[in-house]
């Protein structure tokens, strides 16, 4: 094996251990919320800009996961499609973009956000978040704890993601998400942000349907409503079912 890529593949998986040992309280934290949003009829929103869309992304309408998740999807901004792509940087430094698109949404207090920003500091998950809680959503933010301490706040009020957030998830990534270096390569390289931050949000839907699983067996509610694969038998069928019972909480488009 290269030394490159078993030196990015030991870092992807100490990172990993690192969370698993450092986060377990708050991951437990942020499950408990999820599963009482589901069992409560609740909706459930992710939010992410640029690459931290992709973890946003990877828990809505996928096989094994919880039916009522849905991307609150701000046209710009999920993941790199944007062109020129330098934009979606700019949108997110752009006041009143959070406000107006959660105003466009069915969001309803007592509802769950997810907000997922690395650095935590723009304006987009700053704002997001604290307008969130002004209306009465309970609000999980996952970042990195190790920004506010190398980077300046862009939003208005110093502030950012971590102190706005009922439940604050560190995914511990160094400034800059680079774990690798190289002489010739004139920066670091190797980012594991996405990998962490999606492992952690998995594990967080992970232990929610566990928590969901466990009361149905104990008959005190319906099983955890999830998704299955169109791949193998029945599953599309098994699907339409499960979004035609959550039909008022899911809202794959506004």
């Amino acid at each position: 094996m290269n030394d490159l890529v078993g030196r990015y593949f030991d870092a992807a998986i100490a990172h990993l251990q690192r969370v698993r040992e450092e986060e377990a309280d708050t991951i437990e934290a942020a499950a408990a919320l999820l599963a009482e949003a589901v069992a409560e009829g609740r909706r459930v929103f992710t939010f992410g800009a640029g690459h931290s869309s992709l973890p946003a992304q990877d828990v809505v309408y996928r096989a094994g996961g919880l039916v009522p998740v849905n991307l609150l999807n701000v046209p710009g901004m999920s993941g790199v499609t944007t062109m020129p792509a330098p934009l979606s940087s700019a949108l997110e430094r752009v006041s009143g973009l959070a406000t107006t698109t959660l105003d466009l949404t069915p969001a309803t207090s007592g509802d769950l956000l997810f907000v997922i920003s690395l650095s935590g500091r723009q304006v987009m998950p700053v704002e997001l978040a604290r307008y969130a809680r002004d209306r009465g959503l309970r609000v999980v933010g996952l970042t990195s704890l190790a920004y506010p301490e190398a980077v300046p706040s862009a939003h208005p009020s110093g502030t950012y993601l971590k102190d706005n957030c009922d439940v604050v998830l560190d995914s511990k990534i160094a400034p800059g998400d680079a774990e690798l270096s190289h002489p010739g390569a004139g920066t670091g390289f190797g980012p594991v942000s996405t990998i962490v931050t999606s492992a952690i949000m998995q594990a967080v839907v992970a232990s929610a349907v566990g928590r969901l699983a466990d009361r149905a067996v104990a008959g005190e509610r319906p099983a955890p409503p999830l998704f299955r694969s169109g791949n193998v038998p029945g599953g599309t069928e098994w699907n339409a079912e499960q979004m035609s019972e959550n039909a008022g909480r899911v809202y794959y488009s506004y």
